[in-house]
């Protein structure tokens, strides 16, 4: 499974993308938010710092033993009392307490982000009844992991979500570092849960397959999150969305006219699929993953057309009935 400018057009744009492409609708229906779940964080970064000695953090291992096996992987090492060492020696490290006083800082209220999880959890749990809420942690990891998402447990490394302009940043790179703020976290979060339900045909190795399965995979947060901006779904900025829009037809025409879709080169497909600061094959100035982009934008058409649920579209593997039946033609600028 695959894991998880022109000035004055802008702002009109921006309005537009905001709540969704093509009049989707950013109000979650009542018969969503009136369910009734169980969800709460635990802050796992306090108890693991405010813990000062290895029987300290033996009773953390003992006490979060899902945490302890997936995340910290306690089977790797001698014996938990080896990696309780550990974690004492790494939590009693300045650097890190320092990191850790500013994740703090940061998020000391992270209210905004448990009711979104929420939401987003509900909206889930009304297209596909069997989701069962996971538990949720936070933690400061030291940039050693990001996200961890399971059927059962998410671990969030808060330490990867820091503002842009903090002085401790992640080691990736700036184009996919400008990702890891705040307002990203949870459409990336739905972004992972959103493979468990994407289902694929494993014998097609297209450029059209990859496309359809990321365009899936965007419409999925999209329904599950209506008022969240493209911009925290896909990682292109308002201007990036606005721009791919006014050069729809020349971005299909560049697909069309090399006979893209159906290619099975590896090499080829990761130009348009495959992170990048940019998709230099179309042009040094157009945005990275613009294969997935159009695939988004195909499969949106495709939904509209049809107007199949979310859950029949999430399990439809013939991307070339998607394809087929979605009328795409690129929105010509007005």
């Amino acid at each position: 499974m695959r894991p998880t400018r022109i000035a004055f057009l802008i702002p009109i744009l921006i309005l537009v993308f905001a709540c969704g492409k093509k009049n989707q609708t950013c109000e979650l229906d009542p018969d969503i938010l009136d369910q009734d779940i169980d969800l709460s964080i635990t802050r796992l970064e306090d108890e693991f710092f405010g813990a000062n000695t290895v029987k300290d953090y033996l009773f953390l291992l003992e006490k979060h033993p899902e945490f302890a096996e997936v995340y910290l992987q306690e089977s790797m090492y001698f014996s938990p009392d080896s990696l309780a060492a550990s974690l004492l020696e790494v939590h009693q490290d300045s650097a890190l307490r320092v990191l850790y006083d500013s994740v703090k800082v940061e998020f000391a209220d992270i209210s905004d982000i448990e009711t979104d999880l929420k939401n987003a959890f509900k909206s889930i749990k009304y297209y596909f009844p069997d989701f069962k809420i996971p538990k949720v942690y936070t933690f400061v990891s030291g940039f050693n992991s990001d996200l961890i998402v399971t059927d059962d447990m998410i671990v969030i490394g808060l330490d990867y979500y820091l503002p842009a302009d903090h002085s401790f940043q992640p080691d990736i790179a700036r184009y996919m570092a400008v990702r890891y703020e705040r307002e990203y976290l949870v459409p990336m979060i739905v972004l992972a849960i959103s493979s468990r339900y994407n289902i694929t045909d494993p014998t097609n190795n297209t450029l059209l397959s990859e496309m359809m399965y990321y365009g899936k995979a965007y419409h999925f947060v999209k329904a599950i999150m209506p008022c969240t901006s493209d911009q925290f779904i896909i990682g292109y900025t308002p201007e990036e969305i606005a721009e791919c829009f006014e050069n729809e037809e020349f971005i299909w025409a560049h697909f069309v006219e090399n006979e893209l879709l159906y290619q099975t080169n590896p090499f080829e497909i990761r130009k348009y699929i495959g992170e990048a600061p940019f998709t230099d094959a179309i042009s040094t100035k157009a945005p990275g993953r613009l294969g997935r982009w159009l695939g988004w934008n195909i499969v949106d058409d495709y939904q509209s057309n049809q107007n199949v649920d979310l859950a029949v579209l999430m399990m439809e593997w013939d991307v070339e009935k998607i394809f087929r039946q979605s009328g795409y033609r690129p929105r010509r600028p007005e």
